[in-house]
């Protein structure tokens, strides 16, 4: 039985729920933000200690400024109304990406986030915000040849967003989309794959905890036989 000690997940579909049920792309995004919680809950059961969402990418600048804006809103909501819940039940929030370019108030709430929850061990939630892998990459390499670092596979992990955490044994991308869009493309390199045909606000616990007990009876070779 193959353990699982971080799951990745692309949550697609959230706007396309939204319009699919009469309503606003924004209103999707809010039923998706609702769909998180179960997902934590059941990654902690399964004793995972690490979940990463990609909850908005460098690309995603281009939508419409109201969707960007809500977005960033529903975050900060959550954050303002939910950390004492999260340190409560031991989960600790870290963020990956470009932060530094995200609003000031949103930034100081990230801050705060990662320091309240600095302790907790019982999970770690990577929130990939304003994150794009081809950027995290090239940073990288810029900041190695900076500080005249050699190149070589070890010393570019220990410089990723995601230095300390293990690659993701499993990607999970909803909304019946197949491709990576820019995500963790270093870190996936042996990572099983599971496109969802569902949006993300459709995507249940039980889909979640079906795709868990496949990936624990696949055979993974990483290059061997």
């Amino acid at each position: 039985m193959n353990p699982i000690n971080h799951v990745a997940i692309i949550m697609d579909g959230n706007g396309r729920w939204g319009l699919k049920h009469k309503k606003s792309r924004n209103a999707g995004h809010k039923a998706g933000l609702k769909n998180i919680e179960a997902i934590i809950d059941e990654s902690a059961r399964y004793k995972i200690k690490h979940l990463t969402l990609y909850t908005f990418s460098t690309e995603n600048w281009k939508r419409p400024k109201n969707e960007v804006d809500f977005l960033f809103n529903l975050l900060s909501n959550f954050l303002s109304k939910k950390i004492e819940h999260l340190v409560k039940k031991k989960i600790r929030v870290k963020f990956i990406g470009e932060i530094q370019k995200l609003p000031i108030s949103l930034k100081k709430l990230i801050r705060i986030s990662e320091k309240k929850t600095a302790k907790n061990f019982k999970i770690e939630i990577n929130i990939a915000l304003n994150y794009g892998s081809k950027i995290e990459i090239l940073n990288t390499f810029k900041l190695l040849l900076k500080k005249k670092i050699f190149l070589n596979e070890n010393n570019i992990e220990e410089n990723l967003y995601t230095k300390n955490i293990p690659h993701p044994d499993i990607l999970i991308r909803t909304g019946n989309t197949k491709r990576l869009s820019n995500f963790l493309l270093w870190q996936l390199a042996y990572t099983e794959i599971f496109f969802e045909k569902k949006l993300w606000p459709d995507f249940k616990v039980s889909d979640y905890s079906n795709i868990l007990k496949k990936f624990k009876k696949l055979k993974r070779n990483f290059g061997a036989i």
